[in-house]
């Protein structure tokens, strides 16, 4: 199975990119499914409804969120009835919609998608080691589905790849987000767990992480308040990871990262 996982989708700049070169992507690489972090789709903050159903018009099958996943007001109510759009499933007991849920491509093949938050440098929420532990003991990779990713939607990058080491083995990609910079370190692990640290944004990639830098740097050389953070509005790039799976284990065959658009040097997947 040849599953795509795209980097935070940012502004306008972000969903363009999206719209602009999923589509290619998909018929290019053979994709047979498509997880799209979205949890800056919305002017940077969050996500809507209506942004969640143009980002599957153009290919993606599933969204995921994070930190921001509750900026926009109106997820709150939205997320119970699409149950295609995750947030992390550490948030405490009782806070709406899902954290994991289970799919079927076109040919009918199942994948388990989680999304879990770190707690380094983010908000402290229930340990995603523990989550994630119990999550997975409902599934067996290869047997009661044919594929597992998990989005590691965090800060630090010693605590992305340490859970990447703790789900060795038992997925079939461990990809991070948040970050918005797709690092250098595509890798299967040793026990077949495809990893990549970050996967990178969908952006304007002349900016900082995504945001006008003329703003984002007065913060930082003046540290006083100043106007809100709003998205670069440049051209954007569509950064992601794809990870092939063995159709008996379900874990990885190959890895590799995607970059397609203005701002970084053009990268594909070996096919």
């Amino acid at each position: 199975m040849r599953i795509l996982f795209l980097g935070d989708v940012v502004g306008r700049a972000g969903r363009d990119a999206v719209a602009r070169h999923l589509p290619a992507a998909r018929e290019r690489l053979g994709l047979d499914f498509v997880i799209v972090n979205g949890e800056n789709a919305a002017g940077g903050y969050g996500i809507t409804g209506e942004i969640c159903r143009g980002l599957y018009q153009v290919g993606a099958d599933v969204l995921t969120l994070g930190n921001h996943a509750w900026d926009q007001r109106e997820t709150i109510g939205y997320i119970e009835s699409d149950t295609r759009l995750l947030r992390p499933l550490n948030y405490p007991a009782g806070t709406p919609g899902r954290g994991a849920a289970t799919y079927r491509t076109q040919d009918g093949r199942t994948i388990l998608v989680v999304q879990l938050m770190t707690r380094l440098f983010m908000d402290p929420l229930d340990c995603p080691f523990a989550a994630v532990k119990a999550e997975l003991q409902k599934h067996q990779l290869g047997t009661t589905v044919n594929a597992i990713v998990v989005d590691i939607h965090g800060e630090a990058t010693s605590e992305k790849q340490a859970l990447g080491y703790h789900l060795d083995g038992m997925v079939s990609l461990a990809i991070g987000s948040h970050t918005h910079v797709p690092t250098a370190d595509a890798r299967i692990l040793p026990k077949g767990t495809g990893f990549q640290t970050d996967a990178g944004m969908c952006g304007d990639y002349a900016s900082v992480i995504g945001m006008d830098p003329a703003v984002a740097v007065e913060r930082f050389v003046r540290k006083l308040p100043t106007a809100r953070l709003e998205p670069a509005q440049g051209d954007g790039m569509m950064c992601g990871v794809m990870v092939e799976t063995d159709d008996r284990s379900g874990l990885a065959k190959s890895v590799g990262p995607l970059r397609v658009g203005p701002g970084l040097a053009e990268a594909w997947p070996d096919q």
